[in-house]
């Protein structure tokens, strides 16, 4: 008699990244080999991925779906996807090594984008007299430094790797949603 047939559900929540050492993220490290014997049970139909992620690094949601896409692809397995409560941004970049996705109407899905954030603290140190010392070697090795004066440089180049990382998010949603 046949083996039933077999659906792998691999679990996406969190955060994507690395967040420290007293929490942790999705990272193609800690997924490794949750997605190998996801691609591994006997007799797999598919592999159904179930996202609840607002988001987070997108070289880790970049390799995460590529390893993903690379087992699809070499065991001929579709993928699909789940959007539970959210998939932003990197929980969607996620969703986007699926063939289909699947989302409630009251699921946050989406948001194509790339976003850095921070904060000037200099005039709260001069307030207070804080000195802080700083020694570097090297071009912009305090590049968005929240301690110093923020320089029109610094904001131009960021802005500049955030639009190439905004061109290869957009790249791979025409790639993988044409249709």
């Amino acid at each position: 008699r046949p083996a039933p047939p077999t659906v792998a559900i691999l679990p996406l929540n969190g955060a994507i990244g690395s967040l420290g050492p007293a929490r942790r993220g999705l990272t193609i490290a800690a997924l490794a080999d949750p997605i190998e014997r996801a691609f591994k049970l006997r007799n797999l139909k598919a592999v159904a991925l179930a996202i609840n992620s607002p988001g987070g690094s997108p070289v880790q949601s970049s390799l995460i779906h590529r390893r993903i896409r690379a087992l699809a692809a070499e065991k001929a397995v579709p993928v699909i996807a789940f959007a539970e409560d959210v998939a932003a941004s990197g929980g969607y970049w996620l969703a986007l090594a699926a063939d289909e996705i699947f989302a409630d109407e009251n699921s946050i899905v989406g948001s194509i984008g790339v976003i850095y954030s921070g904060f000037g603290l200099k005039n709260l140190m001069e307030r207070y007299g804080i000195e802080r010392r700083l020694h570097t070697s090297g071009e912009r090795k305090s590049m968005l430094d929240p301690f110093l004066d923020e320089k029109p440089d610094d904001v131009e180049r960021l802005k500049a790797l955030q639009a190439d990382i905004h061109e290869s998010f957009q790249s791979l949603v025409r790639e993988r949603r044409r249709g």
